[in-house]
């Protein structure tokens, strides 16, 4: 295979709202390519980047995957993202170590809740962004609509850089407003270039004029030379677009249709000509002091490699995906991992055409790939030379918002499932997995229903481990509100030595957020310094198990200040009994309560229900924040306890006909009403008492 050039890559994510076209266009881009000999789905229901079994099932996307092809004598690497909330985190590590994010938008519905989310994702890395309308051989499709959707919810500085030649069905071919001439297609997606039709050439020329303009304006010299001339020339035209686009100042739009490949040439040279090079962006890496610096591609630079993603095949193993940083990474090579601080040895590389590979001897600074079978490497590590002073921000993936209580099918899989969740969280660190020390259930988590529905059907396609999903859970936590000072004193006599420890602490509450705080204040030897981390320990073994209904302690501080030990009969165990008997003590005065998980929701369903579901949601405790209108539909913002979310997929679905749909992510914890504690507390004895129950018959 080909080695490329920094200067001849360009990396690309393909972002958007869930069923947006976006895997239809990145297929129609590689037919274009000639990256691939057919368009859509295969025998199989896969596509290129659509492969997974359980992506072949929903006919979505829910796993970010690289292709490429060549066009121009530049390698384009494309990453087709998820759309969907519950899969957010994998679009979000696609943009970091892309060189622009391609962002599809629906022309029939324009800008759509996920639209915004990725939108602002990438303005935050700083991207450029190509917004592709796509779709617009579909019926009441409209470049007008859509593109007012896009300057209201997403910049003004958005500009057509091309126009849809016909209109839904007729949709053809699309007008070049650079070049001013006319692309248009047959059914298998072949090009013709000539002249504009006549009927299109007043729009065609007021377009190019609005595109100059905007050109313009972004440019203090472009400005004064169209203040000079009333215009531009060909050259400040194409070069001024190029440098705005890439220092974000203006964000081209182009004409697609995926399914009948219409635009998918323009498409390529857009990318080709628009987005800049690793060369020329860079990639944001951390210095010694923990700045932000900006490292240019360059081949001959000291070898680094960022892992964005892995992949758990259980046949090929561990796949880890790469983006080159710096330098040239070669086959059988030992390279460093200095996230871990562990030695790797780089086998095959791998160029990843979906799920096909291709074996490479080298990737060069700037290109994305792959390798198998590392080690001890994961997701977000750096790979470089010891002595590489070059360190790399990780990517933040979300907490999970939603547990289920699971348990195998088969009694001889509790060892195989958490084999197999541990190669899960390899591939999706979004994912949580846990035993409930209460309960002793094993706890899965995720983003939402949806994203552990797909966790569930991965264990049973990729390992052959069944499990059933028992209600949803919702993680509360305790704190308290109060300050107070508590004392806890473990004493045991047996024959031989006894047990001694004896502490003095005071708890105070702390921000939401906080989590846990503890701290030494004792003076004069009260406590042997060797005997502290453990009252520590027993403190935090003791708020993990809870006061009011076992749910664990947050945001407070405890702070050891006095005590007495025993010169034989003290040790470690004694004084972690001590603290945990101390928060205890502390618990029945400092006003201890339960604190919920409150969701950021916005809901997006037809006009005519906007007032039914806005009820709705205020009989679920939740309070509205904002409600937008966007042609036919509503945009409901809200922030709504999860607890009162489990089964709102099922009421929306049928109050709405199924034509509504939501996403909601955490936003905090606050307190929950002492009407709500009173049933959580009983509800939590009950299962405490029934678990009892169940282990004196066992």
């Amino acid at each position: 295979m080909k080695v490329y050039e920094a200067a001849a890559i360009r990396n690309v994510a393909v972002v958007g709202h869930g069923g947006c076209g976006k895997t239809q266009l990145v297929s129609a881009a590689l037919l274009a390519a000639g990256a691939v000999n057919r368009l859509g789905l295969v025998d199989d229901g896969s596509t290129v980047t659509d492969f997974d079994e359980e992506e072949i099932a929903r006919k979505h996307t829910l796993a970010s995957s690289l292709a490429y092809g060549e066009w121009q004598k530049t390698k384009i690497n494309v990453i087709d993202t998820p759309g969907f909330a519950n899969f957010f985190s994998d679009a979000r590590a696609a943009l970091r170590v892309a060189e622009a994010a391609l962002v599809v938008v629906d022309a029939v519905h324009g800008v759509e809740v996920q639209t915004e989310k990725v939108w602002t994702e990438a303005a935050a890395l700083g991207l450029p962004r190509i917004v592709a309308l796509s779709r617009l051989d579909r019926e009441r499709s409209s470049l007008d609509r859509a593109l007012a959707t896009l300057h209201r919810d997403c910049a003004r500085e958005i500009v057509p850089i091309q126009l849809p030649i016909g209109e839904e069905k007729g949709f053809s071919g699309v007008v070049d407003l650079v070049s001013m001439t006319a692309a248009t297609f047959t059914p298998d997606g072949r090009m013709t270039v000539g002249q504009i039709p006549d009927a299109m050439a007043d729009q065609a020329a007021q377009a190019r004029t609005a595109l100059i303009e905007m050109v313009a304006e972004a440019d203090e010299q472009l400005m004064d030379a169209f203040f000079a001339n009333g215009t531009l020339t060909q050259e400040q035209l194409t070069e001024g677009l190029r440098t705005a686009t890439a220092a974000s100042k203006l964000f081209p739009l182009v004409c697609t249709s995926g399914l009948r490949a219409i635009g998918a040439q323009p498409l390529l040279d857009a990318l080709v000509t628009l987005v800049p090079s690793p060369a020329e962006r860079g990639f944001a890496t951390l210095d010694a002091a923990g700045n932000t610096v900006t490292l240019k591609a360059d081949d001959a630079g000291p070898a680094a490699a960022f892992v964005w993603k892995t992949i758990a095949d259980p046949f090929a193993g561990r796949i880890t995906m790469l983006r080159v940083v710096s330098g040239t990474l070669t086959s059988d090579t030992a390279i460093h991992n200095k996230t871990r601080d562990t030695s790797e040895r780089l086998g095959h590389l791998l160029a990843l055409q979906g799920k096909n590979q291709t074996h490479v001897p080298e990737l060069r600074a700037g290109d994305l790939g792959a390798v198998a079978k590392l080690k001890d490497t994961h997701t977000s590590d750096l790979l470089a030379e010891a002595s590489t002073p070059i360190n790399v921000a990780p990517i933040a993936f979300p907490e999970p918002v939603l547990s289920y209580a699971i348990e195998p099918k088969s009694r001889g899989d509790e060892d195989k499932i958490s084999t197999s969740m541990h190669r899960l969280q390899e591939e999706d660190p979004s994912i949580g997995y846990s035993r409930d020390p209460q309960t002793h259930e094993l706890l899965l988590s995720g983003q939402g229903q949806l994203h552990i529905e797909v966790t569930v059907a991965k264990l049973k396609r990729r390992f052959g481990v069944e499990v059933l999903l028992k209600p949803p859970r919702v993680p509360y936590r305790e704190t308290i509100t109060m300050a107070t000072e508590a004392h806890g004193r473990h004493k045991k006599q047996t024959g031989g030595h006894g047990q001694f420890g004896d502490c003095k602490i005071r708890v105070e509450p702390l921000p939401r957020g906080s989590d846990f705080a503890f701290e030494n204040d004792i003076f004069g030897g009260a406590i042997p310094r060797q005997f502290v981390p453990a009252i520590e320990k027993g403190i935090q073994d003791a708020r993990m198990r809870g006061f009011l209904a076992g749910y664990p302690m947050v945001d407070f501080k405890a702070t050891v200040f006095d005590g007495s030990f025993h010169a034989v009969d003290s040790n470690e165990l004694s004084f972690k009994m001590a603290g945990s008997l101390a928060f205890k003590d502390a618990m029945t005065r400092a006003r201890p309560t339960i604190l919920e998980p409150v969701m950021k929701v916005e809901v997006y369903a037809p006009s005519d229900f906007a007032g039914d579901l806005m009820g709705d949601l205020n009989s679920r405790r939740g309070r509205i924040a904002g409600m937008d209108t966007r042609g036919a539909m509503t945009v409901i913002r809200a922030q709504v306890p999860m607890a009162e979310m489990l089964s709102y997929e099922q009421h929306l679905t049928s109050a709405t006909g199924g034509r509504g749909s939501y996403h909601m992510e955490y936003s905090h914890y606050e307190e929950v009403p002492q009407t709500a504690q009173a049933k959580i507390i009983a509800t939590a004895k009950a299962a405490r008492a029934g678990h009892a129950e169940l282990e004196e018959a066992s």
